[in-house]
């Protein structure tokens, strides 16, 4: 601005008259334009893909006993769909604010049938299925430039359908519901330009579809309640409609070195597990699905080949991710195994694949992942109660996907600070284990597999991680 103002002024005093006879009239200079500040304004429309995981509770008294199983089902799967939207960018004390409104609408391939139950001769099998979704959201962020962070909420709605099947001594009995239900979303995102119209973006969004209770058609007709909660993971990719449509990243930001930061962010497990009886005989198949919050630190080196970034990353997360509803083997007090599956702590040794556009860095990731796996079973049979605990160490593998960009917090820090926001899908593998119910062998398995979306800062030791444009 002030080599503006000082152009102008020159341009000024060139086109006066000379005021020394002695002095040659100076040539006409033409100030150098402003750079054009990125506006968020406008309409956009836009097409996603992502992956879904739900956390539905189920609760049915499949046996009658009074006292009904609880167990997750985890319907997962790819989905896409699109979006249409509108914001608002205005100025405040805390920077340029956006508001906005987005609608979208999905189809998806969820779905689970893992639920499956064999005791004394009666068979019980689940699915669960939701097959499209939408929501209707309103968005506020802070925009740093050709970069948006924004939170989501609104209104939600979706089609789901579950089915039930039961056998005793030969006859089979079925139930099914296929609704669509609605409720609420919340969920959080980034989203940058990449030049022109287009803006690509990495999202979590959280879904209550609301609690349903049903009479089931059966052979024993008791109540069967569901709660579904789904979990979505996706990308975006917006065309603008108007608004600032001139930005062109000219130079990618400097983003070789090492880096030092710290997470945070949330997870969800879809851990298939089973319990078995060999000399009952018993079979239950279910899913466990610890959820909660993870927190950690980060370290990692990049290289930089043009506007290419290539890097290697190491986490360790500290995770409060628990299951302890799931209870199922009659769940009475004279059989049962009620779980309290848990993931105290886990950590990545990851590669990174990034292209810079501007100061963000758009990047794939994927390497090892290990973890501490905790199992506890509360058992109860003629011998009374006890407690089975298990804990083992995992190795396996992780994938995923983030946004990286300059972080200023408000103009308190400096232009070495980096915000990321990833998803990370982990697979740890799998436990068996072996214990005693009264003088009855038992086996337990479990295989760990979570869905994490998280956001990190990074403190870059090299030059800043500026860019021009």
């Amino acid at each position: 601005m002030k080599k503006y103002l000082l152009a102008t002024a020159l341009v000024g005093l060139g086109s006066a008259p000379t005021i020394a006879a002695d002095l040659a009239a100076r040539p006409y200079t033409k100030a150098p334009a402003l750079a054009a500040v990125y506006d968020w304004t406008g309409f956009y429309i836009g097409v996603n893909a992502g992956v879904g995981l739900g956390r539905d509770r189920l609760q049915h008294d499949w046996l009658n006993t009074g006292s009904p199983y609880s167990f997750y089902t985890s319907p997962q799967g790819a989905f896409g769909g699109a979006q249409i939207g509108y914001n608002w960018q205005t100025a405040s004390v805390l920077g340029p604010i956006v508001l906005g409104v987005e609608a979208d609408i999905q189809g998806g391939g969820l779905s689970d049938d893992r639920a499956n139950f064999s005791l004394f001769g009666i068979n019980a099998s689940y699915r669960q299925k939701p097959d499209w979704f939408g929501t209707a959201r309103g968005r506020i962020g802070i925009a740093n430039g050709p970069v948006l962070s924004y939170v989501t909420a609104g209104y939600a709605f979706g089609n789901v359908k579950t089915n039930a099947t039961e056998t005793v001594a030969g006859i089979t009995t079925s139930f099914a519901t296929d609704r669509t239900q609605s409720g609420w979303v919340v969920g959080s995102g980034v989203e940058a330009a990449l030049g022109g119209n287009w803006t690509g973006k990495i999202e979590y969004l959280y879904l209550n579809l609301g609690n349903k209770t049903d009479i089931s058609t059966l052979l024993f007709a008791t109540p069967i309640n569901t709660e579904i909660r789904e979990n979505i993971f996706r990308v975006g990719l917006n065309y603008r409609i108007g608004g600032n449509t001139a930005y062109a990243p000219v130079v990618a930001a400097n983003w070789a070195g090492f880096y030092l930061g710290g997470n945070f962010g949330s997870g969800t497990g879809r851990d298939r597990s089973s319990l078995s009886v060999p000399a009952a005989p018993v079979l239950e198949t279910f899913n466990l699905a610890p959820d909660g919050i993870n927190g950690g630190v980060q370290a990692g080196y990049n290289w930089q080949a043009a506007n290419w970034v290539f890097g290697l990353e190491a986490d360790i997360q500290g995770s409060t991710q628990k299951d302890n509803k799931t209870c199922i083997l009659t769940c009475t007090p004279g059989l049962m195994a009620a779980y309290d599956a848990t993931l105290p702590w886990f950590g990545t040794a990851r590669g990174r694949l990034g292209y810079s556009v501007g100061s963000t860095l758009f990047y794939a990731t994927g390497g090892l992942a290990y973890g501490s796996i905790k199992t506890k079973i509360n058992t109860a049979s003629f011998a009374g109660l006890v407690t089975q605990s298990f804990e083992h160490t995992k190795t396996g593998w992780t994938a995923g996907a983030g946004i990286e960009t300059p972080f200023t917090l408000l103009g308190l820090l400096g232009p070495n600070w980096t915000t990321k926001t990833e998803y990370l899908y982990a697979d740890l593998g799998s436990t068996s284990d072996n214990f005693i119910i009264g003088a009855t062998p038992v086996t337990s398995t479990r295989s760990v597999t979570e869905h994490i979306f998280r956001t990190g800062i990074n403190y870059h030791f090299n030059s800043p991680v500026v860019a021009k444009y």
